[in-house]
């Protein structure tokens, strides 16, 4: 995923080049996901740009070959989550994976339950951009080490708040459900849209807490990452039979995260050796520059007029631009 240099020529692979779309299932892992992909391709690197959780399901973003270069520009978009919120019990983790740490009085479930909106009132003030503490039980390093392990060796964990912007928390309706051990609670379902490093639990956990009954997630599953959905992705029972289907071409994806240059045969030809080529095309930090044969050439800065290479792929030998 890293940038040649702007003189540097590209060079050749064979190897297959795209991006793959994958609907985790939920008894799989991120891991599982990526191990499938290279057993189903012949491959020994895949990389994705983001994991998820293992209670979660959805969308992951799986690249290889040279479109792996384009994962660096995935993982910073937003992402659109549906969910179930419990609210009443709070758990170690912030989800249904770990014991409880609190449980509401019925009292207040019942209180709370006539009054839905408190609940959208409380969801309201989380979102648009807020400060939100990430999940203790989160890889986030602290002084070297894994926050889980840190949780996990009996610490507490207090995480330095951070910016995310949540542009929709959308709820459904409240419904009285029962805990694990019997206790009134309350689930309600919820579309998340949100700024890339948003914690879903944390969303949860910090609902529960203004409510003042505590609050965790039982269900995630990731829908959108940036334009690409999970109704486009390929089923892990199809991965596991060896079929990736097909993957993305590196244009196809290009295209729709950046502005399109459209190149010559000869412009082609020279973007790839790094030069800088004059077009017909708006000032724009990134762009796709696009060969006749519909090959991504590069992703270059356009500054009147002129283009700067910012990252080259390398060519397929058979001259295509996906395997």
């Amino acid at each position: 995923m890293h940038a040649e240099s702007a003189g540097t020529a590209p060079q050749k692979t064979d190897a297959p080049n795209g991006i793959l779309l994958v609907d985790k299932a939920e008894t799989w892992t991120s891991h599982d996901a990526v191990a499938k992909t290279r057993r189903a391709l012949g491959l020994k690197k895949v990389g994705h740009a983001g994991t998820l959780d293992p209670m979660a399901t959805g969308l992951l973003v799986l690249g290889t070959g040279p479109a792996t270069r384009l994962l660096t520009h995935l993982v910073g978009l937003d992402k659109v989550y549906a969910t179930t919120i419990r609210l009443g019990i709070a758990t170690v983790t912030d989800d249904r994976e770990s014991e409880a740490i609190g449980i509401a009085d019925p009292a207040a479930i019942a209180a709370l339950a006539q009054a839905p909106e408190r609940i959208r009132a409380a969801a309201a003030e989380l979102t648009g951009a807020i400060e939100q503490s990430p999940s203790a039980v989160s890889a986030i390093k602290v002084d070297g080490r894994r926050a889980y392990d840190r949780v996990r060796a009996g610490e507490t964990v207090e995480l330095k708040k951070r910016p995310v912007t949540v542009h929709r928390f959308e709820l459904g309706e409240p419904r009285i459900a029962t805990g694990p051990g019997g206790e009134p609670v309350i689930d309600v379902d919820a579309v998340v849209e949100c700024s890339s490093g948003t914690y879903i639990r944390a969303l949860a956990r910090d609902l529960g807490a203004a409510l003042g009954v505590g609050g965790h997630l039982t269900a995630l599953r990731r829908t959108e990452v940036g334009p690409f959905s999970v109704a486009d992705a390929v089923s892990t029972e199809r991965l596991a039979a060896g079929d990736p289907g097909p993957l993305l071409t590196p244009t196809e994806v290009a295209a729709r995260l950046f502005p399109v240059v459209r190149l010559t045969a000869a412009q082609a030809v020279d973007l790839g050796n790094g030069k800088r080529l004059e077009v017909d095309a708006p000032d724009t930090k990134l762009a796709a520059a696009v060969a006749p044969d519909d090959r991504l050439i590069g992703l270059v800065e356009v500054k009147r007029g002129r283009t700067r290479v910012v990252t080259n792929f390398p060519v397929p030998v058979d001259g295509n631009s996906a395997a």
